[in-house]
């Protein structure tokens, strides 16, 4: 039986978390006590100690060695979020110390990218030029993923459809429509007839990787519109990769419409007329519930908020 917060509380050791993140590492108790110069039975020890301490088994022991449990995994995660969080602890210290206001580590999908992260960031660095940022551009799943690992403050995006989500929260900020997107001179752009689904199916796509909602709202496409999806596809996220394709090749890529826009006004795609069926769930300002927010990551929420 799990046991209560408050003996977990008492009785836990910074050692106890050091070994899960060494064995998180190595997949060894050897090799882990090696790493923290230990001696195995010390770390066999300690082992015990925090199993005792939580009240179940975190690894299952075989000839071959030791593989972790569910709870084993749990508790190797949350050890990893302990350390990040001192070493977030040192920065945010070392900033203070040097005169900095901090720094906030964001992720965002490429919808909000050209206008609302790009205004943002420009409106912060002038009221707080010594505020630090940084930016990730990702999918939703990626990105929600690595800020419930606490590698992310704020995440500017969607939380997939059957994502275990119970601690983190979800404000609405816009919605997004799709753009099919060609080089300015391909043949499906030149079309003086708005192409069918179907013809363009016959070109290469570049399409995001599964599971990003992205992704589920071109599959529905083609599943709504009864026509058999490309036959020929590349995954990727990058738009740098998707540009770059693009102005080499006869591909289609399906891109935020706000993104699209921008990058055909600087003339380096077309938007085919075509349209996607389906539509993107909103994009919205994602937190970690009970987590802490820094003066610095505040600074980022409203400014945000204020578009």
């Amino acid at each position: 039986m799990i046991a209560p917060a408050s003996a977990i509380r008492k009785r836990l050791r910074l050692r106890h978390l050091q070994l899960m993140v060494a064995l998180s590492e190595t997949e060894s108790l050897r090799r882990a006590a090696d790493e923290l110069a230990m001696t195995q039975p010390a770390a066999t020890k300690a082992l015990q100690e925090l199993e005792d301490t939580i009240g179940v088994s975190l690894f299952v022991r075989h000839a071959r060695g030791m593989e972790p449990t569910v709870f084993g995994e749990a508790v190797m995660r949350y050890a990893r979020v302990v350390f990040e969080d001192l070493d977030e602890l040192r920065e945010e210290l070392a900033g203070i110390e040097a005169g900095d206001i901090g720094k906030v580590r964001i992720g965002a999908v490429m919808a909000p990218s050209p206008e609302l992260l790009t205004h943002t960031i420009v409106k912060l660095k002038e009221a707080h030029p010594r505020l630090q940022m940084a930016v990730t551009i990702d999918t939703s799943d990626v990105l929600v993923q690595s800020l419930q690992q606490d590698q992310l403050d704020i995440v500017i995006g969607r939380i997939p459809d059957g994502f275990p989500a119970l601690d983190l929260s979800f404000e609405t900020l816009s919605e997004e429509a799709l753009s099919i997107v060609v080089r300015p001179d391909h043949p499906a752009a030149l079309a003086t007839v708005r192409p069918k689904l179907a013809e363009l199916a016959r070109y290469p796509w570049i399409i995001q990787p599964h599971p990003s909602p992205m992704r589920q709202v071109i599959d529905q496409t083609f599943r709504e519109s009864r026509v058999a999806p490309p036959v020929s596809t590349v995954e990727t996220s990058s738009i740098l990769t998707t540009l770059s394709l693009l102005r080499d090749s006869d591909m289609l890529a399906v891109l935020p419409s706000s993104v699209a826009q921008y990058y055909v006004e600087l003339d380096a795609i077309a938007a085919v007329s075509t349209p996607l069926r389906g539509r993107l769930a909103p994009y919205g300002l994602i937190l970690r519930k009970n987590r802490r927010i820094t003066p610095a990551t505040q600074l980022v929420i409203d400014s945000i908020r204020a578009g």
